[in-house]
């Protein structure tokens, strides 16, 4: 096992990725940008080493400085957690040249499923179903005339893109024609990549994802599935595990997660993303080659710990489970609590928090890196927790929450829990006539 590893990441998840390493009796070093000099993580870390000022690219992206720190450190491995380092084979790669074990999956996983268009062919070839689409597209006439095959409306995706960014809704052959180009430039903005893929876009569906876990020799067990329907801007608000799906079309689609994970000889903790229509059609949407946001639902109806699982395989320990050693239990909903403003279509609300009460009890756990005092910086995701519970049903899990909710309390910036405490009492929530278009058509917003 390690004695040390480098978190290079920021914010709950390395704070959480520090409390198992702790259980584990692991070492842990945190990386920090001068924003984050008074987080959490920063303050509990064995060590923490600044890589830079505020800017992502100039710190939590500056792989050269994330090296040195590990080197400098003794640090055997690095955890990358989610979101910036953490899907960049490149990265991955370069701590393998470097004697630093990177836990996730490996760089080979990471091309194969890094971009939405290996991912769909990845998937046609494992027999699992894929939304109608195309590959990379070169031009607008291939766009265009891909369009008119497909079907409007469409939906232009950048091919390296996540986190439900890179999407653009085409209704009209106009919009494509216009809109084509822009999407290109866009998508390398944001990811360094142009490549755009389309897909047909349906109008009200649900996410469903399957959590997986590979030992990189073939085997894979699942986790369960999720249900992430609840989002604003293609990014999610709330998930809950399992989800409502009829017992027979949940186990068809854990089956084809698992099928296209061993396809692939996958290492580590991942997630199949699959929306569903009203009909129950699934299709595969594409692989997170990394620990979700929202994993701490399947770690609370399976008692499993997912990093902890991580790190085991990361460092040669292999996966001592079967997939009947998976016991689910009970129901799990997470609400994202972020500084944001609903009335004002989401606007974020960095700032200082004045005072803040989590909520407690029998299943309520809370991930967060905020204290009373602790000042939000604007220069990243608006997240200030997690709030989970878990109860034998989901009728009452939806209960508990409604009282977690109300019984925390955020003193300063705008938050999301006022929302959530209406969505809870919302009768399509309720009783899971969820799809993600739920905010604009089952709210007043």
């Amino acid at each position: 096992m390690f004695k040390k590893i480098l978190i290079a990441n920021r914010g709950e998840i390395a704070l959480r990725i520090i409390r198992t390493a702790r259980e584990m009796g692991i070492k842990t070093v945190v990386v920090y940008s001068t924003a984050d000099e008074k987080s959490l993580p920063v303050l509990l870390a064995d060590e923490s080493v600044c890589v830079g000022p505020p800017a992502s690219n100039q710190s939590y992206l500056n792989v050269q400085n994330i090296l040195s720190a590990a080197l400098m450190t003794g640090a055997e491995a690095i955890h990358p957690g989610y979101g910036f380092m953490s899907e960049n084979p490149d990265f991955a790669e370069m701590c393998r040249e470097h004697g630093i074990v990177f836990i996730g999956p490996t760089p080979e996983n990471m091309h194969a499923l890094g971009s939405k268009a290996g991912g769909r062919a990845i998937a046609t070839a494992a027999n699992v179903p894929v939304v109608p689409g195309t590959g990379v597209l070169d031009s607008v006439e291939e766009a265009l005339a891909a369009a008119k095959q497909i079907g409007y409306p469409v939906l232009l995706k950048a091919s390296a893109g996540g986190g439900g960014r890179g999407q653009k809704v085409i209704r009209t052959q106009d919009e494509l024609a216009k809109g084509f180009n822009q999407a290109q430039e866009e998508a390398r903005l944001y990811f360094g990549d142009p490549a755009i893929i389309m897909e047909k876009f349906l109008e009200e569906f649900r996410h469903v994802e399957v959590q997986v876990v590979g030992d990189g020799k073939g085997h894979v067990i699942h986790v369960g599935e999720r249900d992430c329907s609840i989002q604003r801007r293609n990014q999610k608000l709330i998930e809950e595990a399992p989800s409502t799906l009829p017992e027979s079309l949940r186990q068809e689609l854990l089956a084809a997660g698992v099928r296209l994970a061993v396809s692939v000889n996958y290492t580590g903790a991942g997630t199949l993303e699959f929306i569903m229509d009203r009909d129950g059609n699934y299709y595969f949407m594409e692989m997170n080659t990394r620990i979700q946001v929202e994993h701490c639902v399947s770690e609370m109806i399976s008692g499993l710990d997912l990093i902890r699982l991580q790190i085991e395989i990361a460092a040669g320990l292999g996966l001592n489970l079967t997939q009947d050693d998976v016991k689910l239990h009970g129901h799990a909903i997470e609400c994202r609590l972020n500084a944001e403003d609903p009335d004002k279509d989401f606007r974020p609300a960095a700032g200082k928090i004045d005072d803040v009460h989590f909520a407690g009890g029998p299943g309520v756990r809370v991930d967060s890196h905020c204290y009373s005092g602790y000042v939000i910086p604007p220069h990243y995701d608006s997240l200030i927790g997690k709030l989970i519970v878990h109860h034998d049903t989901r009728e009452k899990a939806i209960e508990r929450m409604k009282r977690s909710l109300q019984e925390t309390v955020i003193q300063g910036p705008k938050t999301t829990i006022p929302l959530y405490i209406r969505i809870m009492d919302n009768p399509f929530y309720r009783r899971g006539a969820v799809m993600t278009n739920f905010l604009k058509t089952r709210m007043e917003m």
